[in-house]
Formats: structure tokens, C-alpha cells, sequence
């Protein structure tokens, strides 16, 4: 655990691949403690679709800081900053429904929320299936969230099932260092970090 976190001190100095990252403090304390507020719906939810409550609240506390009413510049809704038109959409399809959630669903927090762990369920039967160790399932399951299963998966090869082969030759620490050098989006390695600080905090 420790050493990720060297890790990542080291990346954000000296900058890898091309990408310049920028360390900017972030303390999870306040915005985990409004995230917890939640957790009665979160639990819940996670027990409804077999994802963990504590990664929901994670992400609760990274993406709103426990604000339900937020919504982001492109449009992200709520506890767990869901876009109707992509996540919601998906998990609409899901449940078998047409069309997308609307923005007041989205800021009903138990909505929000079960949307939020439906899409999760989806992610990891889906495009993440076949990753074998529960840490690293958990941690590509936030780096998709935030920005697509195909990023990371591509990041590995083209090829899904080839791609899934890899992430299973590697442990925690060497799946962030794939993640720090090779993951197109410059905010993957910072937002996979500050996911796994709140989840410290709880």
C-alpha cells in the first residue's frame, strides 16, 4: 500500500510518458464523513447489486463530497456524479427500461446511488470480468468509472480478453504504476489515489 503511494509522490515530481502531474493536497476526512451519511442507502444498494458499500462511499466522497444537488459542467448528476446519457442510459438498458434517468431522479439520493452501483455491477460483469484479484478488481473498477472501461482496457491491448490476461500478471502496486505510465487520461492515476485515501479513511 505504501509503496503506491511512493509511487505516486515519485510520478508527480519527475512526470512520466509525457504527462506533468501536479500534486494538489486533498484531506478525505471532511468529504468521507458527508460521503458516510450515506451509507445506510449504500449498503443497501451494494448488497442489491454485489458491490462494495465502502467503494460507493469512496466515490461519493471524490465525486460530490457528499453533495447531492452537484452538478458537474458536463452534466454529471448528484451523489456519484452519474451522466444520464452514458451510465444512466446503460443501466436504464440494463433493467430492461427506455430512455435515461432525468436530472431530479439523478439527485435523489437513493436513485443516485443505485444507479451508481448498478453501473459498478455492470463494469465489473461486464468489460472487467475475468480480473481475479479482488484489489485489483476494485481499482479498475474506479479508474472506469471515472473514465471508461475501454480506456483502461485498451491501455493493456486492443484485445479484451488479451487485456484482461494482463491485468492478472499484476499485483495493487504494479496495476497503479500501469495505470501512472500508460493510462490515456491524465486525472486516472490522481483520481484512482484520492479513491484509495477515502477508502483509507473510513
Amino acid at each position: 500500500m505504501k509503496s503506491r503511494w511512493l509511487l505516486f509522490l515519485v510520478v508527480l515530481l519527475v512526470g512520466c510518458s509525457g504527462h506533468e502531474y501536479k500534486q494538489q493536497p486533498w484531506d478525505p476526512e471532511l468529504p468521507v464523513a458527508r460521503a458516510k451519511q450515506w451509507m445506510p442507502i449504500s449498503q443497501q444498494a451494494g448488497s442489491s447489486w454485489g458491490v462494495s458499500p465502502e467503494l460507493i462511499t469512496a466515490i461519493i466522497a471524490v465525486e460530490s463530497g457528499g453533495n447531492p444537488n452537484v452538478v458537474s459542467a458536463s452534466n454529471a448528476v448528484g451523489l456519484m456524479q452519474i451522466k444520464a446519457s452514458t451510465a444512466g442510459k446503460d443501466v436504464w438498458r440494463r433493467m430492461g427500461w427506455a430512455g435515461q434517468p432525468t436530472d431530479s431522479e439523478l439527485k435523489n439520493p437513493e436513485r443516485n446511488i443505485s444507479v451508481g452501483a448498478a453501473y459498478l455491477s455492470i463494469l465489473e460483469k461486464g468489460p472487467l470480468a475475468g480480473i481475479q484479484d479482488p484489489e485489483v478488481m476494485q481499482d479498475a473498477l474506479a479508474v472506469s468509472y471515472a473514465n471508461g472501461a475501454g480506456a483502461l482496457l485498451r491501455s493493456f491491448s486492443s484485445d479484451r480478453a488479451t487485456a484482461i490476461e494482463k491485468i492478472n500478471k499484476l499485483d495493487r502496486d504494479a496495476f497503479f504504476q500501469h495505470v501512472v505510465k500508460k493510462h490515456p487520461a491524465a486525472q486516472a492515476p490522481r483520481y484512482l489515489w484520492k479513491i484509495n485515501k477515502a477508502l483509507d479513511a473510513m
